[in-house]
């Protein structure tokens, strides 16, 4: 009997004419917002290195009035300040108008814009035509999200730059659905972009490219799109090798690529995880599975430090992931709209992965951050085609 009760609610509620579908997924985001909010208020904010000169550049700027051209001349920082216009401006304007207690101002900002990036997910998967309830579930296992219960509680641009990505993608994928880009739109994006993080590189580089991509005549099949990815994941590291070997010849003097040069040449894969260090490399081969290695390793789930709750919640998200793209690729349909927007996300990932196998991997798998919304998106669709697909309205 009471099987019989389960399975009937569970077929009404995924079916498409569900009435209360679009009532629950609102109550799913404002459950899963509260539930990420109290999790990060309940622990004291976090001021990381990062925080800190932030803390400090907002200080000089206050100086000089908010004179932004005087401050980017002043600066000596060995990454280009003006990379990081919007945080700083925003510190300065906490401390301006909030003085000692200018973290929880910014912090504040961080969660309005963690509900934001919530809704916009929503609003994203609804335009693919996700039924409202699976996107609903979806939202609800947000809540076991290691990255979205740790970094918004940090004061740093992270959770504002993932804001920022998940509204990319939903320009994109509006633009895929309605045929048509939002040229203005995304140089104002990718400008906000570029004034948040210099880990913006790779995404302004991905928004371009895939409008050329789109532009092409090319049926982006889920099989061509693996292949593709896969020819990517191989060329990448050759491509890295050559330009690491180029670059100690002929650039070895200049302040950035000695830097970089150095944690390749120690064999530094993640930054302060020895356990991931390797031999440092020595020939052109040692260089290439360094490279291939830094590629991989930026999605990995877990470490030798983790706690066990820590690994399994982010083996559950890497597995949902995972799962996704099976699906997508083994039903293999031509949905012009699902293929371009796994293609979007795939790519992304990718050149956000290759940026940093090149650079430097963060100790806490930082920069992976503004890439789980977009990444998740995938589990739905992919349901979503699966139930199509098979024609499901019951159990």
């Amino acid at each position: 009997m009471i099987k019989k009760k389960i399975i009937s609610f569970l077929s009404k509620t995924l079916d498409l004419q569900f009435k209360y579908g679009t009532s629950f997924l609102y109550l799913s985001i404002l459950i899963s917002f509260l539930l990420i909010s109290y999790y990060n208020l309940s622990i004291e904010f976090i001021m990381s290195p990062d925080s800190r000169r932030y803390s400090q550049w907002a200080d000089d700027l206050i100086k000089l009035d908010f004179n932004l051209y005087n401050f980017y001349f002043q600066d000596t920082f060995f990454t280009p300040s003006y990379m990081y216009t919007l945080p700083i401006v925003l510190s300065a304007l906490s401390k301006l108008f909030f003085g000692a207690i200018w973290q929880y101002a910014f912090l504040t900002i961080n969660y309005i814009l963690l509900f934001f990036s919530l809704i916009i997910f929503s609003k994203t998967l609804l335009l693919l035509k996700v039924r409202p309830i699976l996107i609903a579930f979806t939202v609800l296992s947000l809540t076991l999200s290691v990255d979205l219960l740790t970094w918004p509680r940090y004061v740093l641009a992270d959770t504002i730059f993932s804001f920022l990505v998940m509204l990319v993608v939903y320009v994109f994928i509006k633009s895929i659905i309605r045929e048509k880009f939002y040229f203005f739109f995304l140089i104002f994006l990718s400008a906000l972009m570029f004034l948040s993080k210099p880990t913006s590189l790779p995404y302004i580089f991905t928004i371009w490219m895939f409008i050329l991509l789109f532009k092409s005549q090319i049926n982006y099949t889920p099989r061509l799109i693996i292949l593709s990815i896969f020819t990517l994941v191989i060329a990448i590291p050759i491509i890295f090798s050559i330009l690491h070997h180029l670059m100690e010849i002929y650039l070895s003097n200049n302040t950035q690529v000695a830097y970089l040069l150095k944690y390749a040449n120690k064999g530094i894969v993640v930054l302060a995880r020895p356990e991931t260090f390797i031999h440092p490399p020595i020939t052109f081969a040692d260089n290439l599975y360094l490279y291939f290695i830094k590629l991989i390793i930026f999605f990995k789930p877990y470490a030798a430090k983790y706690s066990m709750i820590h690994t399994i919640l982010n083996t559950f998200q890497a597995f949902l992931m995972i799962f996704s793209i099976i699906i997508w690729s083994y039903l293999n349909e031509n949905i012009k709209s699902v293929n371009k927007t796994f293609l979007f996300i795939l790519f992304l990932s990718l050149s956000v992965s290759a940026f940093h196998s090149f650079t430097i991997i963060d100790f806490d798998w930082r920069y992976r951050f503004p890439l789980i919304l977009p990444l998740i998106m995938l589990f739905p669709i992919s349901i979503e085609m699966l139930f199509k697909n098979t024609n499901i309205r019951k159990f």
